[in-house]
């Protein structure tokens, strides 16, 4: 029950950052959006900084389920096209509903770190089937540095998403498409199976 409830508030708190940015995150605001008394939040997270890190551990716990999901809903990618279809998707996924707000969130608590080792460490890069799918497919094709380009690249589309949170619209086809072509600069081109 404790666990549940400690959620519960980091889910609010998301919420309340998403919509009221970081001057906004306090207790009592998490309190009114968690629907819960006065007194709640500070229950379970004595500090603004515990309030802080829960919220961003939600939060990585959230990305990391969603681009999970995401690589397990596509067909493994076999060229150019398919990843960029699958880097639209998760533009998309960014950019509308509820992963618009984390998206909020996410790029207010990457700010907040630049102050906080403690939440920058949380939110380091994970491994995820997404993240290991770019990978793959750069190194199948030869890539040079295939980790410091796979960073690189779904460094360059977080940039991407943020643009379009604060100046609206999709990300465009063409800019992921370009992306791609960049990180693949001086790829020895797809590798041949060893046929049995």
């Amino acid at each position: 029950m404790v666990s549940d409830r400690r959620t519960l508030l980091a889910d609010a708190a998301l919420d309340v950052l998403a919509d009221d940015g970081i001057r906004g995150l306090t207790h009592r605001a998490v309190d009114r959006r968690a629907s819960m008394p006065p007194g709640t939040t500070s229950a379970y997270f004595r500090t603004r900084a515990a309030l802080l890190t829960a919220l961003v551990t939600r939060l990585v716990q959230l990305d990391q389920a969603e681009l999970h999901m995401t690589a397990e809903e596509l067909p493994p990618l076999r060229t150019v096209d398919e990843l960029v279809d699958g880097m639209a998707l998760l533009t998309r996924q960014r950019l509308t509903g509820e992963g618009r707000r984390r998206s909020l969130a996410r790029h207010a608590c990457a700010v907040e770190s630049v102050r906080d080792p403690e939440l920058r460490e949380i939110l380091v890069p994970r491994e995820n089937a997404g993240r290991e799918a770019v990978r793959l497919f750069l190194a199948e094709r030869g890539v040079p540095n295939v980790d410091s380009r796979t960073h690189t690249l779904l460094t360059c589309i977080d940039g991407l998403i943020l643009d379009r949170l604060v100046n609206g619209g999709d990300v465009p086809r063409e800019a992921l498409e370009g992306l791609v072509v960049a990180a693949l600069a001086g790829s020895r081109g797809p590798r041949r199976r060893a046929s049995r």
